[in-house]
């Protein structure tokens, strides 16, 4: 098989192509060009393209660099700027995957005639009776299912995840076996176009106007503080809120951009029997109403027993709120079925 492999410089994707060349395919690596200010953190330096390029040629098989600066700009950067102006909590990574990797990626690659597109997330796709289903993979630690949940049975079919049947610890020792220069390179854990120098809030600063807002207390109504930027502020939040009058922590519960306004709580006035979701995409079949599953908020989150209402889910017991913006991820005994963004 000819398979094109999304290979971002880190150590799960070059073993990815690795594998796959101890496989029998015939493989060709490729880079995404993603960002094309300054970076920091992984996934759009040059740093990693030129570790893609090395082990590319290290195991013998040709390398290309694909631009998709503008999509990239337009369907990741723009949404999470425009989100954070809405008073939401994004997932770059999420619509990266959504759009780019996923999507022009896999159009790439059609054009080029590869029969299937690789990477290096740590997942499973698991065929029964002819049918690829997303799964989680085998390392439960660094499962990456969640951030892949929004994936069509299309790009399903298309797709091959070798390192999700082994444990990342394993990724790293055939890294090493085979001295392969990413063996011992860190996971990239932040946004690959925010940087350490100037972090969210001044990259959100130089893109959109930042309101200074008010802080009421949520049981009395009471203004009780002020915050700088009420953009900058996440639902659940609890950093830099200071507490309530009885040395209690205090957290974000509710953030009106609007009106400029953070109402904040205890930890137990975030707990809700259910989420409204919109944004709905399904691997295969949709979801019918009062359909049972499992729903996961967070890459590493806790689980959630649920019920499928099309706008909603009911939880079967109060759970902590899921801030407005994030995905969740539809589960069934560790298989995707869906996902949502939480509203």
């Amino acid at each position: 098989m000819k398979v094109l492999v999304a290979m971002s410089g880190g150590v799960d994707s070059t073993v990815a192509a690795a594998l796959l060349v101890q496989q029998g395919h015939e493989v060709v690596g490729a880079t995404m060009k993603l960002w094309g200010g300054s970076s920091d953190s992984g996934c759009c330096s040059v740093s990693d393209v030129e570790d893609a390029r090395r082990v590319a040629a290290q195991i013998g098989i040709d390398h290309h660099v694909f631009n998709f600066t503008e999509e990239f700009h337009q369907k990741v950067v723009d949404f999470y700027v425009d989100s954070h102006k809405q008073g939401l909590t994004p997932n770059p990574c999420i619509e990266c995957n959504r759009h780019l990797k996923f999507d022009t990626f896999i159009d790439r690659a059609k054009i080029l005639g590869f029969d299937y597109i690789a990477t290096g997330h740590h997942a499973k796709i698991i065929t029964r009776d002819g049918i690829s289903y997303l799964g989680r993979g085998e390392d439960l630690h660094k499962d990456q299912s969640y951030v892949l949940s929004m994936l069509k049975r299309e790009q399903l079919d298309f797709l091959m995840l070798p390192v999700g049947e082994i444990t990342k610890d394993r990724v790293r020792e055939i890294a090493a076996e085979m001295s392969l220069r990413t063996a011992f390179k860190p996971d990239s854990q932040e946004v690959c176009f925010i940087t350490s120098t100037t972090g969210r809030d001044g990259f959100l600063a130089s893109r959109i106007d930042l309101h200074p807002g008010e802080l009421l207390e949520g049981s009395t109504g009471r203004v009780v503080g002020a915050v700088d930027a009420v953009e900058l502020v996440t639902v659940g939040q609890r950093k830099g809120l200071g507490t309530l009058g009885d040395g209690s922590a205090r957290y974000a519960v509710d953030v009106d951009v609007v009106d400029r306004k953070v109402t904040l709580g205890r930890q137990s006035d975030l707990m809700v029997d259910s989420i409204e979701i919109h944004t709905l995409t399904f691997s295969h079949q949709p979801l019918l109403e009062g359909d049972t599953i499992e729903v996961q908020g967070s890459a590493h989150g806790p689980t959630s027993m649920a019920r499928f209402f099309g706008d909603r889910v009911e939880f079967e017991s109060p759970r902590r709120k899921i801030a407005p913006g994030q995905t969740l991820a539809f589960y069934r005994d560790d298989v995707v079925v869906g996902s949502a963004i939480a509203r």
